[in-house]
């Protein structure tokens, strides 16, 4: 366990700190004649559909997997034999580290045991690619900043959502002065009966795992609304509650494939007809007794199901947000006001009913007229920013004109909004950015 002592006392002067977690991220994958040795800590479905066949086959000529490691013997086998690779595996955490020395681990384990792995990734010599959210509380948070001061390791948090050509125009309508000087945001997101309710399903349930969806999904949202606005948060006013899922439910089961109540409840899920999931998870079930068909209606759910918070940045930008877990549909609500006009757009990203093969953007100017600009959004991979944002990371020596690269200042700030939500959820009080970790945020972001 790290005490707030502890890593208050390893960090050097806050300015200094500040200033060193502020560098723009580097790019891992720099022209070089040699592939670049990567291995994988958490191999469920994220690393499955995400970080490892995929990036294998797509940059094969940077990129040689070397180890992959789950503390679940059978899924890290799944895994493996579902990439077709010949890499060591283990369960061992430690000695795979030890052993292969990778130049590069990619984090995709349980929220609450990032820190560990990026940070022993770190002093064992590894540079480090993430899954957001980076890490789960304040102090976790410090401890990571303070393994990247201390080892001259990176870190990079992979907020594939900046990438997609729609929140990337969002980005140049802000900063080409569309609107004039950005004053306020209303962000609002709505997680849909079937996604909304998985996360109720799995290990996200458990704060203690996930620290509540503040941390584990808002964080995609809280990092777009960092990089929109180009300033850093201060404070956080939060209410929020469970009033749905959880003990809300009218009955509930260990998990749906076992319940006798399958008949009379909407939510529930037949793992046996997803053949992933029945082979990664279902088939080793036995190691852990992790069941990824979970009830919704369980006791032991303690997240919020509903979530709202008012958000101060530095330059003075206030944000209304609010995250809804059992919408009839999925997407989201946005406007950007400014001095000089507005701009919106309604994200339906899973719906009913059919829809155009574009999403629109509404620029409305003072005095002025009206302004539809329409994306596709016809690429797979959340709007199209998987396969950018892996571009960035896995080519050699990428461009950044948009600033869409995150490193460890970007998912700190991103996870410390969600942080300080929760405590303001549970304290009844405000709670300023600047009390959770040495990171001085700053009007303008370096």
């Amino acid at each position: 366990m790290i005490e707030r002592r502890e890593f208050i006392g390893t960090t050097g002067a806050i300015a200094t700190g500040a200033l060193l977690a502020a560098s723009i991220p580097v790019n891992l994958f720099a022209q070089s004649a040699v592939k670049k040795r990567v291995a994988v800590v958490g191999t469920g479905m994220r690393a499955a559909d995400m970080w490892t066949k995929s990036v294998m086959e797509a940059y094969g000529n940077y990129v040689e997997f070397v180890a992959l490691c789950d503390i679940n013997p059978g899924r890290v086998e799944t895994v493996k034999k579902y990439m077709g690779v010949n890499c060591k595996t283990f369960t061992d955490f430690e000695k795979m580290m030890t052993e292969i020395k990778p130049d590069t681990l990619i984090v995709t384990s349980v929220d609450a045991f990032h820190h560990e792995h990026i940070i022993r990734g770190m002093e064992l010599g590894a540079n480090i690619i993430t899954e957001k959210p980076m890490t789960t509380d304040e102090v976790k948070c410090q401890a990571i900043i303070n393994a990247e001061r201390r080892t001259g390791k990176k870190v990079i948090v992979t907020f594939n959502y900046r990438y997609s050509p729609h929140r990337q125009k969002i980005w140049e309508l802000i900063r080409n002065g569309s609107i004039g000087a950005l004053t306020s945001v209303d962000f609002h997101w709505y997680l849909d009966v079937y996604h909304g309710a998985d996360y109720f399903r799995r290990w996200h349930r458990l704060r203690e795992k996930s620290g509540s969806l503040l941390v584990h999904k808002s964080t995609h949202h809280f990092d777009l609304l960092n990089w929109w606005i180009g300033s850093d948060p201060v404070e956080v006013y939060a209410t929020g509650a469970l009033e749905f899922y959880g003990a809300n439910g009218p009955f509930r089961s260990d998990k749906c494939r076992t319940c006798p109540h399958t008949k009379q409840c909407q939510f529930y899920f037949d793992i046996t007809k997803e053949k992933e999931m029945m082979a990664l998870y279902v088939e080793n079930e036995k190691y852990d007794n992790y069941h990824r068909d979970g009830c919704v209606f369980r006791q032991d759910i303690n997240i919020f199901d509903k979530m709202a918070a008012t958000i101060k940045y530095a330059n003075k930008v206030h944000v209304s947000y609010s995250l809804t877990t059992y919408s009839p549909y999925e997407g989201y609500r946005i406007a950007f006001n400014g001095t000089k006009g507005r701009l919106e757009a309604w994200i339906k990203e899973r719906q009913p009913w059919q829809d155009e093969p574009f999403d629109e953007i509404q620029l409305t100017t003072n005095f002025g007229k009206r302004e539809i600009i329409k994306m596709s959004n016809q690429e797979a991979g959340h709007g199209g920013g998987d396969n950018r944002m892996k571009d960035r990371i896995f080519l050699p020596d990428q461009e950044d004109p948009y600033s869409q690269g995150a490193g460890i200042r970007d998912g700190a700030f991103s996870v410390l909004v969600g942080i300080a939500a929760r405590k303001s959820i549970d304290s009844g009080r405000p709670v300023k950015i600047a009390e959770l970790t040495d990171l001085v945020p700053m009007v303008e972001k370096m």
